[in-house]
């Protein structure tokens, strides 16, 4: 049952539709769900335009790497957080695979030149933790140069923790159902099927191998100055709103708080990675 024409003619404001709807048992909660999540997310994202000033202001850099297997979420949630930042200090790091000449090269280099200057942010859709996961489960990679890149890399971050670079990590986990749900959906919608790749099509197959690699990827590059953050929810919005807090939740800044909204992540959504942990994906 929905709302008659007389109805929707006589409302004037949205509080009237609200009551209409209760009085009349219409069923608008998906509405409602939706509504409370567009009010939240423009909140938190007048909050990082705050952060953001701010950051340039002192001169910070600041690193935020979005990671997870396929179709988890990153790019949904890093078009979120730069919809409203200034261009000029805040970038998209989303590198193709290595050319033959940075093959040749340090691993690192390539993202070093990615890195922050003063008074900017980074977001990385996908980094170097690429060769953490994705490369050795797919073979692009030697053991060698897994082996290599798994001993250097706290200390690279130590490094950039040494140096004054903010860097945060977030998982993004879903569930194996929900990544095949969403992977089909990719495929029925012409606006989103350039999302899907031959490594997308082995995702569900090479599950199994993907855990192991993650598994250990958290226990060798969990470290005090660089936590792992999962991200733990198969609900999109959730994910954003929960890493838009926790980011925001980083930081002491001026005017924060200006926007009158919880900037403390659910803890049942937000949570460091334990190596106690039995099971990360949902």
């Amino acid at each position: 049952m929905g709302y008659s024409k007389e109805q929707l003619l006589g409302a004037k404001t949205r509080k009237e539709l609200i009551r209409l709807a209760h009085d009349h048992q219409i069923d608008i909660s998906k509405a409602e769900k939706n509504l409370k999540y567009e009010l939240e997310l423009v909140k938190l994202q007048s909050e990082l335009v705050n952060l953001q000033q701010w950051i340039a202001k002192s001169k910070k850099r600041v690193v935020i790497i979005f990671e997870g297997r396929d179709a988890a979420g990153k790019g949904g949630s890093i078009k979120r957080f730069k919809q409203h930042l200034n261009p000029r200090s805040s970038r998209v790091v989303a590198l193709n695979k290595p050319t033959e000449v940075e093959q040749g090269q340090w691993y690192f280099r390539r993202y070093i030149k990615e890195l922050p200057n003063p008074g900017e942010i980074v977001f990385f859709d996908r980094s170097w933790y690429n060769r953490a996961v994705v490369e050795p489960v797919m073979g692009f990679c030697t053991q060698s140069q897994y082996n290599q890149f798994m001993v250097q890399v706290p200390e690279f971050e130590h490094l950039l923790y040494e140096d004054g670079v903010k860097v945060i990590k977030f998982w993004f986990s879903i569930s194996k159902q929900e990544q095949k749900k969403r992977f089909d959906s990719r495929l029925d919608n012409p606006l989103k099927r350039w999302k899907f790749s031959p490594v997308d099509m082995k995702g569900q197959d090479l599950w199994d191998d993907y855990t192991y690699y993650k598994d250990q990827m958290f226990s060798k590059t969990h470290t005090n100055f660089c936590p792992w953050t999962i991200v733990k929810t198969n609900d999109k919005k959730t994910a954003r709103l929960e890493s838009m807090r926790h980011v925001l939740s980083q930081f002491d800044f001026e005017n924060k708080g200006e926007a009158n909204i919880n900037m403390l992540p659910d803890p049942n959504v937000i949570m460091r990675y334990h190596r106690s942990a039995v099971q990360i994906d949902i």
